[in-house]
């Protein structure tokens, strides 16, 4: 009797446990990113897309050793016949979509319909959209007043480096990485001291450097200029414009270079109003202490936040990558 009892239960629990399954298994796709910061970027994105059918799994580019990097994600996709699909690749684009197939590597990633970029250099360059940097000190602060105009600051600051970036651009179409590489560039358009309280003069030295380095290009290679200001007009299918040039120039420059420059005096700046405001409040010190240490408690480290801001999906950048992978799954079906 305990036997048949015993017997009835453990087919009553694999029975339950069989109907947690679904009766179709859904389709894994592995999608290859190049470092542990893509990982969440990529996985926000692609999550909006998985249905009881397929799913996808973000992984990084190799399961038997360290190695990393967008170099690693190409070649352990290009040349497998799962690429597409059960297997995507999910890459920066760093100067990649603006050389539109130039080069060996830009070629593959522009024509490849499994290979996904993110069109700005970088996941970088989303995190500081310019448009979300204010939610960004926010969080960070928790003091909802606007110092400073990020959008219009950004868009100011596009305008003044937007003529230097195309010289750039324009020598990496001709594969010369030395006459004016990317950290000549970066030198020129960092931020120095930054001023809070009048932020279009934290833009006066960027203009003069820039001024500077243009006049020199402009100098010593007159007879490109045309072919300069001609890779101007082919880049704004692509997005990029004077408004827009922060998008597309290298990430780690823009983040730590230009917006953490920006954020962490404004936010200073902010948390200092907001312990000002409970010192005036507190009715004696002990409830002044008490306060002061619950608002520190509830603060968050602003490059942090920065690193998790999502605030971009209305970004036409990130729009372009949603209709990629929509065409992409619509394909498969």
């Amino acid at each position: 009797m305990a036997t048949s009892l015993k017997h009835n239960l453990t087919s009553a629990y694999f029975n339950a446990a069989n109907k947690l399954y679904p009766k179709k298994a859904r389709r894994r796709i592995v999608a290859y990113v190049e470092s542990y910061d893509d990982v969440a970027f990529w996985r926000t994105l692609l999550a909006e897309f998985e249905t009881d059918d397929y799913y996808f799994q973000v992984m990084l580019p190799s399961a038997t050793s360290l190695a990393k990097g967008k170099k690693m994600v190409l070649m352990n996709t290009l040349n497998t016949t799962e690429l597409g699909k059960s297997l995507i690749a999910c890459v920066d684009s760093d100067y990649d979509f603006l050389l539109q197939g130039k080069t060996n590597v830009s070629h593959k990633i522009n024509s490849s319909p499994y290979i996904f970029q993110t069109y700005a250099y970088a996941i970088e360059n989303f995190h500081c959209y310019a448009e979300s940097l204010h939610e960004v000190c926010v969080q960070a602060t928790l003091n909802d007043r606007m110092l400073i105009d990020f959008p219009a600051f950004l868009k100011r600051y596009s305008q003044i480096i937007y003529p230097l970036f195309l010289w750039n651009v324009w020598f990496y179409c001709q594969r010369d990485t030395y006459t004016f590489p990317m950290y000549d560039f970066n030198a020129c358009t960092r931020l120095q001291e930054v001023n809070v309280h009048h932020p279009e003069r934290t833009l006066d030295p960027v203009q003069r450097a820039v001024d500077k380095k243009l006049s020199e290009m402009r100098r010593r290679f007159s007879r490109n200029i045309k072919a300069v200001e001609a890779l101007g007009v082919e880049l704004e299918r692509l997005g990029l414009n004077p408004d827009t040039t922060y998008l597309y120039i290298q990430g780690h420059h823009l983040m730590d270079g230009v917006v953490m420059k920006l954020l962490i005096p404004v936010c200073t700046v902010l948390r200092r109003e907001r312990e000002q405001e409970i010192k005036r409040l507190a009715a004696h010190n002990e409830q002044f202490h008490n306060e002061l240490t619950s608002y520190e408690n509830s603060q968050t480290n602003v490059s942090l936040m920065l690193k998790k801001n999502s605030g971009y999906k209305n970004l036409y950048l990130y729009q372009w990558l949603k209709e990629d992978i929509g065409e992409f799954l619509n394909r498969e079906r």
